[in-house]
């Protein structure tokens, strides 16, 4: 990233919705598919490493309490911005498909007019989202930017969309259970939640402001098919088609709507294709080194990943200790591309950082396998 000037995080936020739901309650608040408990629940979640997560809605009623832009409203909120120049948001799962998740967001914040843009993706939205804001901080036609990062998964997760397509094929499931396990295992994964970080084109007065240095996305699409996905569904010869050339009654009889995931290829493809050439890439472009890093932030789907990527890691001699990764996966979830938000906020108020401390943020996309790498430097006003 070139530019005229310099971007610096100067404020982090998060919003999680209601009391943590615990492992065992996850089935209480989505229900039961067919009325039956998960076969894939305990081994999913057994892999993944998360121990409670948020839902955007009432366990007692099964109502929504927020919609996603409600998230993204309250986690800018609590910024405490005023009014920005720029408002970037960026979400996997927005409300509706037309207008876009930003401007329903600017209508929840009622705050005066902006130039407003939203990014679309799965994971990398957020970061996405994020790096229109620095930029246009850094070219100068921002004094003040807000870049935002929500979900509210929930809504894709709730047994009631599921069990049309259940009843539907229930005869393949019984002869083919991969098929199920392909859309349920994403149940226990996925969970709700905003962020929120406040651009500006100098540190903050008192206190740590994190200098953004460089943002680097990378697609692999060229050369790799759709991973994840919602919307569309594979043909059998491969090709992926779209939600309009399906009739009414297959969005409901095939899930349609519901997120998918091919866990085979993503398990083979995702560390190399997302962080290996990234890596590779801001190695030979920006010198980036393992020895330079005091601070690794890896948003990660599944605690399932952590030794493959520290592996891939130490093979590319790449190693960065264990004691400088965090996470917060285990109590706040997957939250998609919120994720980097809710993590970097709690590594920021949590008092561990210091002037000069370089962080490292990877997030990774299995959509068609998008990579971003982010590198901050945490200064003080006078640095």
């Amino acid at each position: 990233m070139t530019s005229r000037g310099s971007a610096y995080i100067t404020g982090t936020s998060s919003f999680l919705p209601n009391a943590p739901v615990a492992n065992d309650d996850i089935e209480q608040v989505l229900g039961m598919i067919a009325g039956k408990p998960s076969r894939a629940r305990r081994v999913v979640l057994r892999n993944n490493g998360i121990r409670s997560r948020h839902y955007a809605i009432d366990p007692a009623t099964g109502a929504f309490t927020h919609s996603n832009a409600a998230l993204a409203a309250e986690a800018i909120r609590r910024l405490d911005a005023g009014a920005p120049d720029v408002l970037a948001c960026g979400t996997s799962c927005p409300d509706q498909l037309m207008p876009s998740h930003a401007v329903m967001v600017h209508g929840e914040l009622r705050i005066p007019p902006c130039e407003v843009v939203s990014t679309a993706g799965i994971c990398a939205a957020g970061i996405s989202a994020l790096k229109y804001a620095a930029m246009a901080v850094m070219a100068g036609l921002a004094g003040k930017a807000v870049a935002s990062g929500s979900e509210r998964a929930s809504g894709g997760l709730l047994a009631r969309h599921y069990e049309p397509e259940s009843a539907h094929r229930v005869g393949e499931l019984e002869d083919n259970p991969e098929i199920a396990f392909e859309k349920d295992f994403l149940r226990w994964m996925l969970s709700d939640g905003a962020g929120a970080f406040l651009v500006e084109d100098a540190p903050r007065r008192a206190g740590l402001s994190l200098r953004i240095d460089w943002i680097d996305i990378q697609s692999q699409a060229d050369s790799m098919p759709v991973c994840m996905y919602a919307g569309g569904d594979k043909a059998p010869d491969g090709r992926f088609r779209g939600w309009q050339e399906y009739a009414a009654n297959e969005w409901t009889e095939q899930s349609i709507f519901m997120v998918k995931q091919d866990v085979r290829l993503l398990n083979e493809a995702i560390v190399e294709q997302t962080f290996g050439k990234p890596l590779a890439k801001a190695r030979a472009e920006r010198g980036l080194a393992a020895e330079g890093i005091d601070w690794f932030l890896p948003h990660m789907s599944s605690e399932y990943f952590r030794q493959p990527l520290a592996a891939y890691m130490a093979g590319a001699d790449f190693a960065i200790a264990p004691e400088k990764w965090f996470t917060n996966l285990q109590t706040k979830g997957n939250t998609g591309s919120a994720s980097i938000f809710i993590i970097l906020d709690e590594l920021f108020r949590s008092g561990r950082l210091q002037a000069g401390d370089r962080l490292l943020c990877f997030v990774p996309e299995s959509g068609r396998f998008t990579g971003s790498l982010m590198h901050l430097t945490a200064v003080d006003h006078a640095g």
